[in-house]
């Protein structure tokens, strides 16, 4: 039998100790710089169509707020109710355990990217609102960089070695040897891989619209185009939690389906207006 040389990977998450329980992670790097690309995309789609940075760098708080708060919450929420509504200060507090006895600094272990598009829906609902801007021409923009974004964290979950694959024997499978020693799919290198096709396919279609069609149909697409992605992909990746195993279609399936309605919904009806 010909022997496959799998990708041994064995990456320490910590890039450095700074003091204490406290370091330096690569997946915060990660997260920070797509966070930081992603803007960087959406300002010179504002510098191109005249309008001001400044009302960018306001709906960018607004943003950055809402994805940590929605993906915090939505991992404890969706994931681990039970035991986050009897501990409900380790929902906002990087801490566990109790003063004196076995508390620790743990980090946010948990960030569910479902909670973390609700979170910036809000808050760009909430924003809009605020400045009396036009609420689809601001989710045609944000969609446009969102995969990319999506992507880089999928990198520091890979970093992490963390949402891994099904066991495999594909000539490209990983060995996240901090898990165990099996050869299994690299699942976060398949979603960072089909976000960015995603931001591709979102830029080109920017491109082609005229600023006065930008009336969420950009934004339909990128919901069916991401989640039908994150669908596809869930069926590589084990269940997170045990609860899933019991289910037809896991969590983040179960959570991308109203998305993809969503989506589906607001292309007919911005196709429908245009006609």
């Amino acid at each position: 039998t010909m022997v496959l040389n799998y990708i041994n990977w064995d990456v320490n998450p910590e890039i450095i100790k700074l003091f204490g329980a406290i370091s330096l992670r690569y997946y915060s790097l990660l997260f920070v710089s797509g966070l930081l690309i992603g803007y960087s995309i959406v300002k010179h789609i504002y510098v191109k169509e005249n309008l001001p940075v400044l009302a960018l760098e306001k709906l960018s708080m607004y943003i950055f707020i809402g994805t940590i708060v929605g993906a915090r919450l939505g991992h404890c929420i969706f994931y681990d109710p039970a035991y986050y509504f009897s501990h409900p200060l380790e929902m906002f507090l990087p801490f566990q355990g109790t003063i004196g006895e076995n508390f620790h600094f743990t980090g946010y272990q948990g960030l569910a990217s479902h909670g973390g598009a609700i979170g910036v829906l809000l808050a760009i609902i909430l924003y809009s609102k605020r400045s009396k801007t036009n609420i689809w021409s601001i989710l045609d923009k944000i969609a446009v960089a969102v995969p990319v974004t999506g992507a880089f964290i999928r990198l520091g979950n890979l970093m992490n070695s963390e949402i891994i694959g099904h066991v495999t024997d594909v000539p490209w499978a990983f060995v996240f040897e901090r898990v165990d020693s099996l050869p299994r799919h690299p699942t976060q290198l398949y979603e960072a891989l089909a976000y960015l096709i995603i931001f591709f396919i979102m830029f080109n279609i920017y491109k082609k619209q005229s600023v006065k069609k930008q009336s969420g149909f950009i934004f339909g697409i990128f919901l069916i185009l991401l989640f039908s992605a994150r669908v596809i992909i869930e069926f590589f990746k084990i269940n997170q939690e045990s609860f899933e195993n019991d289910l037809l279609f896991n969590m983040g399936q179960l959570l991308s389906i109203p998305f993809i309605i969503a989506g589906i919904w607001i292309v007919l009806k911005k196709n429908k207006n245009k006609n």
